[in-house]
């Protein structure tokens, strides 16, 4: 469990050095005044929170303030790291009645999306599942290769066409193959894409269809990839896409290398989908599931 919670302090070390960490020694031991509050509201916005969340997290916290009767700046730390935890919700179990499982992995260019999924592929092999990866990215050349690389290295099957082939055809495809071949989850990559683009929404939700007529009641599970480096601005893409192909949960990945994990809290404040799993590092047990008290901890570390 140490290792665990060592693990999110490392992950978490830029947004702690660029914001919460700093919190103890900026509230002080000082009065609670207009100014403690301004400090406040620059260092969660700072932090990427958003300016929403933020403002419902000070009003929250003026509440607690008053019915506690707290009058110094360093009992408003505790207190953040109460409401900041009351704000970001246990991740459901995964745990799937149907077999296999069909898992449509979503999200923007760059996110992280095939790398994600080998991770995603590597930790259901350690729970005893078999996985197939299908390679609906047809868009890119280099994601099917991608794909191709970490099933050799996993030894996971891929299921993939043409290049510039039917992206839904390739869905249904690996579908009908993980039933053949008796497997336990289907993860199927989808072409990065922006949630402006009409035309490739569309083709998203193509797939969507699909797989659900290679398998009743597919896919069992939608869940988008945000990067964590492009903070808030990955909320609008993550609106679109929860639209278009019902996503019920996220990754968070590139943690480690972003000081703007404070759009945890505003994921499940504007979007109330649950952050399932996030990325601490490159290595295959960097994708950790979500743990909000590690999170939290991590980001408040000194």
């Amino acid at each position: 469990m140490a290792n665990l919670f060592s693990k999110w302090r490392e992950g978490l070390q830029r947004t702690s050095q660029a914001a919460f960490g700093r919190l103890a020694s900026l509230l002080g031991a000082t009065e609670i005044t207009e100014d403690t509050w301004e400090v406040l509201e620059a260092l969660l916005i700072q932090a990427d929170v958003g300016i929403e969340t933020t403002h419902a997290l000070l009003r929250a916290l003026r509440q607690r303030v008053r019915e506690r009767g707290m009058t110094r700046a360093s009992d408003l730390y505790q207190a953040l790291r109460e409401e900041l935890l009351q704000r970001l919700p246990q991740p459901p179990p995964l745990t799937f009645s149907t077999h296999p499982a069909v898992i449509l992995i979503v999200g923007v260019n760059g996110s992280g999306k095939t790398t994600t999924i080998a991770k995603l592929g590597w930790r259901f092999q350690q729970e005893g599942r078999r996985v197939l990866f299908g390679a609906a990215d047809t868009f890119r050349a280099a994601a099917v290769d991608q794909l191709q690389v970490w099933g050799e290295r996993l030894g996971i099957p891929v299921i993939a066409g043409a290049p510039n082939s039917d992206p839904g055809a390739v869905a249904y495809n690996a579908v009908q193959a993980g039933l053949a071949r008796g497997v336990d989850v289907i993860l199927i990559d989808t072409a990065g894409r922006l949630h402006t683009r009409y035309n490739l929404m569309e083709e998203l939700k193509k797939v969507y269809r699909v797989t659900g007529k290679a398998l009743p009641g597919a896919p069992h599970a939608v869940w988008l990839v945000m990067d964590a480096t492009t903070g808030q601005n990955a909320l609008s893409q993550a609106r679109a896409f929860k639209e278009a192909v019902n996503v019920d949960g996220i990754i968070l990945t590139k943690l480690d290398t972003s000081a703007r994990g404070g759009m945890a809290f505003a994921i499940w404040d504007t979007l109330r989908l649950p952050i399932l799993f996030a990325g601490l590092g490159e290595k295959m047990e960097d994708l950790q599931p979500f743990d909000p008290q590690a999170f939290v901890e991590g980001i408040f570390a000194r």
